[in-house]
């Protein structure tokens, strides 16, 4: 599942709409999965794998720095978002990794236009945020990965507690 990082492309959000643009006219179907990949778990593999297995090429869009701070509060993130985006792209499927500085992803969709857009078991089709907008360019949203058994905060908060035996 680990690869040379060498092999993703981290890219702007302009260059990537151009490549996947590309890719979509030779034919190539496009997921994007996102989140804020803080403290990468068991959760987050399945997630990846899972979405990487509906579609020809997968796009990790990372919440930013600022971006997760806004949504988690001001602990966060713990990793920073060059490194988190660095650990995405040595996971085995992920071919780009953006970053995005909203609260939700609904921008790099708008630019990218995914044919998929891939959610974690915490969501249903109906409670995506962004579906919407997914359904109005005409993509599907995708429940992938899953049932949901740990999240970074589940991880923080069990961190501060002897482990069980």
């Amino acid at each position: 599942m680990i690869r040379e990082i060498s092999d993703c492309k981290i890219s702007e959000l302009s260059e990537l709409a151009r490549r996947i643009d590309v890719l979509k006219k030779a034919g190539k179907t496009i997921a994007m999965a996102n989140g804020g990949f803080d403290l990468f778990h068991v959760g987050h593999a399945r997630y990846l794998k899972a979405a990487a297995a509906v579609a020809d090429i997968l796009v990790v869009a990372v919440n930013s720095d600022k971006s997760l701070r806004s949504l988690k509060g001001p602990e966060r993130p713990i990793l920073p978002q060059h490194e988190r985006m660095a650990i995405l792209c040595s996971v085995e499927g992920v071919d780009f990794v953006v970053a995005f500085d909203a609260t939700t992803v609904t921008e790099v969709l708008l630019a990218l236009k995914p044919h998929f857009h891939c959610k974690g078991s915490d969501y249903t089709v109906d409670t995506v945020p962004e579906k919407e907008v997914v359904r109005a360019y005409g993509g599907r949203v995708v429940i992938v990965g899953g049932d949901k058994v740990q999240s970074t905060s589940w991880l923080v908060k069990r961190s501060k507690k002897p482990l069980q035996q």
